[in-house]
């Protein structure tokens, strides 16, 4: 056997061993993995989360999502936050701007294009159609919930009404 195979065997072997330990090492635990965001608020559910590009640079955009309330109480929508978005208002689907959204317990509260939607404002160049981003719901006793949301541009989000529309 040649001299370089006798010893690179052992030394790539080792190598590899050593790389798999190193992150096997750095892994989060499952404690800090379990705390690491915000807790689910009980009995509420937020689904189908997405975000629409303004047409023009420097318009606002909008965030759209359906919250279902199985709990035994009402929950108010202090706040909702996107990453991407400088900062965000509650609208009515007439754009007067809300103070919050209720849903009573056992109800479904949607935020929808023509209804109850998030308007948000110094949307970053950075968040592209076709990407993923977060959006962040805080309630008015301070819990939160986080839940990933498409990025969509508004064409896309223009055929998508018009289909639910058929």
């Amino acid at each position: 056997m040649p001299l370089f195979k006798r010893f690179a065997l052992p030394m790539f072997a080792g190598i590899a061993a050593l790389s798999l330990a190193a992150c096997q090492s750095e892994a989060p635990s499952d404690e800090a993995t379990a705390t690491a965001g915000p807790e689910a608020k009980p009995g509420v559910k937020i689904t189908g989360a997405r975000v629409v590009l303004p047409g023009v640079a420097g318009n606002p955009g909008a965030a759209y999502f359906s919250l279902d309330n199985q709990g035994d109480a009402a929950v108010t929508i202090a706040v909702v936050a996107v990453e991407g978005s400088g900062r965000t208002e509650l609208h009515a689907g007439d754009m007067k701007v809300l103070d919050g959204g209720k849903a009573e317990a056992r109800t479904h509260l949607d935020f929808v294009q023509g209804g109850p939607h998030v308007m948000l404002f110094d949307v970053s160049d950075r968040l592209k159609a076709g990407d993923q981003t977060e959006l962040t719901v805080t309630f008015s006793d301070g819990d939160k919930m986080s839940v990933p949301a498409k990025v969509e541009s508004m064409g896309t989000a223009a055929m998508g009404a018009m289909e639910h529309k058929n």
